[in-house]
This record gives C-alpha cells, structure tokens and sequence, in this order.
C-alpha cells in the first residue's frame, strides 16, 4: 500500500521559486483524507479517511502503525492530544477518544455527538471542542469523558473551531462568518468576523493570541486582528475554495489547502504567496505541520499523502 512514486511535477506559483516535488508521496486511504494531525512530537502523523478509518504513521519510515475502527461513516476530522496520548476524531456518527499507544477508544461513547466536522483541544489537552452539522458548538472535559456546554451559532452547520492560546475563546467558522466564544460560557465575546463572501471551512489562532486566520470556500484566507475586529489583509491566489489551514512556527508564515488540487504557503507579514505545491490530482482537503516545521504533509480527496520538507519551502523571514 506504502508507495514512494513522486509525481508531475508543478512549479511554485511565487515569481523566481523552483520546482519542488514532495519527500514521499503514499496512498493512506481508500478514500479521501479528510483530516491530518502530526503528534506533538513529530513522530507520528494521525489520517482521517473517508473510508471511515483513523490511521497513525510513523514519520520516519512512513510506515502504518495502527488503524482505528469504530466510526460508520467517513471520518471529517482528526487532532492529537497536546500531550500526544489521545486521538480525537469525529464523522457523521460520532466523536470519538482513541489512546494512540493501543488504538483502544477510550472515554466518549457512540452516539454521544452526531455530525461532527472539526475538533480541537485547548493547548492543556484538558478541552475538547467540537462541530457540528446542527449548528451547535460543544466543549468536553477530556479527563471527565463529558460535554460540559453546547452553544448553538448562527449558522445551521459549523465547519470549522480554534481554541485560543489561553483557552479563553473559541473560534468557531459558522456560515460566512467567524463567530468568537467565550470558553467558560459559551457567550460571543465580541461581533462576528465578517467579511467572506461563502462559507468558512478553516479557523487557526496565530500562536501570538492576537491574531486569526480563516479560510473560505470564497477562495480567500483573512487575517485578522482580533483585539478590534478588523480584518488586517485578505490572502488571495488560490483559484477554488480553501479547506484545511495551519500555522507555521513562529506565526509567519501559514499553509493552505485548496480545491485548485494545490498547498499554498503565505508570508502573512506581507500576504505575499511564497510557493504553490502541487502534486495532488484532485481536492487537497487536508494540511498539517510539524511543531519544528520541519514536515508539511497534506491529503486529498484521492486518498494520497504527500509529506514536504517544510523547512526549506517555509523559511521564517529575515529580522
């Protein structure tokens, strides 16, 4: 099943890049990878598949370690514990706690949540949120295996949620709009984030805590200053709607997913477009990175991962 064929070539999309072609390319799923998550200490890469299947990959030989088996439908999304024990995933039939040394599903039971499109734990691990096709935002004691708070938003499915640095807010990707929420309460903390002119797919706190990045099936990116609401610059370059997102070290620089079958990495100092990584052929769903950026890897609707080097298409610009 592991292959290491590399593929067409594309060329950077930023004026003068060269091409680059990904460190391995290999078939993770039957079906589309939905969701990635690399474990906190870069060792093992999480894969959420339609193909209703969670898989951890060892980053070294890229080899599968173990699959998880429970949900019914397609899994949508994946993130690893901060602490890199736990493995939440969540699909139309269920949220569901993997221990990642065993494969064994711990704490939340079937049918406890339906219809969930993301999840994402507080920086302490001690939180779980999650989102839902309903609208409805919910908030989990990890330890406590419970939903401790539901929200309901104004849009009648969510697709995307952050959980802030301190964990005070949530950020929550609900219609057009990025709705902010208070974590102890459930209350929005300030207007919504407008500005997108389709549905907000992708949701990232920039590690500063000030600032936040969305991406929309509008084919857009937006970063935004949160202590006054007011979008700082739009990121534009991808020719079909944005997925997946992820904050590169030091909050910098970011990566994107995209329908266009393209990764796109941006200077958000400059909203400037560094590379376009190609390789895919079909919907690139999915992007992850590692907590050195040393790795990128990003998954498709065809059920291919490719892993980049990311420390040489994301370098941190010069002081």
């Amino acid at each position: 099943m592991l292959r290491a064929a590399f593929v067409a070539a594309v060329a950077f999309a930023a004026a003068g890049a060269a091409d680059v072609a990904p460190l391995r390319t290999f078939e993770a799923h039957g079906k589309a990878v939905n969701g990635l998550s690399f474990s906190p200490d870069g060792a093992l890469l999480a894969s959420a598949g339609g193909d209703g299947v969670v898989k951890l990959w060892d980053t070294t030989s890229w080899a599968e370690v173990r699959a998880f088996h429970g949900h019914d439908e397609a899994v949508r999304c994946v993130a690893f514990s901060p602490d890199g024990k736990l493995v939440a995933s969540g699909s139309y039939d269920s949220l569901r706690l993997w221990r990642a040394s065993s494969g064994d599903a711990v704490g939340l039971s079937p049918g406890n949540a339906r219809r969930v499109n993301a999840v994402a734990f507080s920086r302490d691990g001690s939180l779980l949120v999650s989102g839902h096709g309903d609208g409805t935002v919910r908030v989990w004691d990890v330890a406590a295996a419970k939903e401790v708070r539901r929200m309901s938003t104004h849009a009648p499915e969510v697709f995307a949620v952050a959980v802030s640095p301190d964990a005070r807010w949530i950020a929550v990707g609900a219609g057009n709009a990025v709705e902010l929420r208070d974590t102890a309460t459930g209350d929005e903390v300030r207007a919504a984030l407008t500005g997108h002119e389709d549905a907000v797919h992708s949701v990232r706190f920039l590690p500063d805590g000030r600032r936040l990045v969305s991406g929309s099936w509008d084919k857009t990116l937006k970063l935004w200053d949160l202590s006054s609401g007011f979008e700082i610059r739009t990121l534009r370059g991808h020719q079909k709607a944005v997925e997946g997102i992820v904050a590169l070290p030091g909050g910098r620089r970011l990566a994107s997913a995209s329908w266009d079958k393209t990764v796109r990495v941006w200077d958000l100092d400059t909203g400037a477009e560094i590379a376009s990584l190609g390789h895919h052929a079909a919907t690139v769903y999915a992007v992850d990175a590692t907590a050195d950026g040393r790795l990128l890897a990003s998954g498709s609707w065809e059920g291919i991962v490719n892993i980049w080097d990311g420390s040489s298409i994301a370098r941190p610009p010069s002081p």
